[in-house]
């Protein structure tokens, strides 16, 4: 069942578990964008096709807070705020430690491989930011905060295993990797300006299965 995080008029917020699509896709595993347009027209009656505008997305294996819009007004704007930088989104992530920094801000140009679904660092790549701080470190891992500056596809994926600290349990980025593991990614925070109240909003979720007890 869908878990809401906050609804009004125009926004609808959910927690997205791990593994599940973003929309529908080959394997025709249920996908959020369509369960969430069956809980809104359950809800409130709606008849015939429900609108859900999809600003932006989180990877299959990785769960957290997404925000959909209700109107393509609602839509239009938020994808307005991901194009000028006021669309704030923070994962927390368990990597490989390997002496990480416990600040850094990393940037590089990642390039995406459409007919592999890989990317990689490459100067001809759209240009990709992040900065994060170490909470915490075990077992060989550490646990960290990241802020977006750039919303690239796999970006943080990337830009931590290019630097030799490769997420625990990332099936395409970490060759050490075993079958089976949950990649240690979330979307813990996710922050926006209400699309017609303006107000800055906040929305988090908690990450149910990290490892090594962190």
């Amino acid at each position: 069942m869908i878990r809401v995080l906050y609804e009004d008029n125009h926004l609808l917020v959910v927690e997205k578990p791990a593994n599940q699509p973003m929309q529908e896709d080959s394997s025709r595993d249920l996908d959020l964008l369509s369960e969430a347009k069956a809980y809104v027209k359950e809800k409130y009656s709606k008849p015939g096709d429900v609108y859900l505008g999809l600003v932006h997305r989180l990877d299959r294996p990785v769960g957290g807070v997404c925000v959909f819009g209700r109107t393509s007004k609602a839509a239009s704007r938020l994808s307005d705020q991901i194009r000028t930088g006021a669309f704030h989104k923070v994962y927390e992530a368990v990597v490989v430690d390997n002496g990480l920094k416990d600040h850094d801000v990393f940037t590089d140009h990642l390039l995406k491989d459409h007919r592999t679904n890989m990317v990689k660092v490459d100067p001809e790549g759209k240009y990709s930011e992040l900065e994060y701080d170490v909470l915490e470190r075990r077992n060989g891992f550490a646990k960290v905060l990241i802020r977006l500056k750039t919303g690239r596809p796999h970006q943080i994926r990337v830009q931590f295993a290019s630097r030799n600290h490769p997420l625990y349990g990332d099936q395409r980025y970490n060759k050490d990797a075993k079958p089976g593991q949950q990649i240690a990614l979330w979307s813990s925070e996710l922050t926006i300006r209400h699309p017609v109240k303006q107000e800055e909003m906040t929305f988090c979720s908690r990450c149910p299965h990290f490892p090594f007890g962190f």
